[in-house]
């Protein structure tokens, strides 16, 4: 007999266990919020850490799309110089 294996064993993500420790207040909020949210502890606390992780990533692209803005600044006025005639033709 040939063992089969479904589309979603094969695609599922491998998990580590990992050990935290949490101040007993802050594990007590975590759980309550959990129970309102429905999901167990693990769940919360990845998907809390998801959100941070996306967060500082949006943060960080954002820092670097306002410094290339600021870098290129002169030139886009110049740009705008060049072309300031153009508009005026109201095209």
């Amino acid at each position: 007999m040939t063992a089969t294996v479904s589309r979603t064993a094969r695609t599922r993500t491998r998990r580590e266990r990992v050990l935290i420790e949490f101040p007993e207040n802050l594990l007590r909020r975590a759980d309550e919020a959990a129970r309102k949210m429905e999901k167990n502890r693990s769940d919360l606390i990845r998907t809390a850490v998801e959100q941070l992780l996306e967060g500082l990533e949006t943060k960080r692209f954002e820092t670097e799309l306002a410094a290339a803005y600021a870098a290129n600044a002169q030139l886009n006025l110049d740009l705008a110089d060049d072309f300031e005639a153009v508009d005026r033709e109201g095209f």
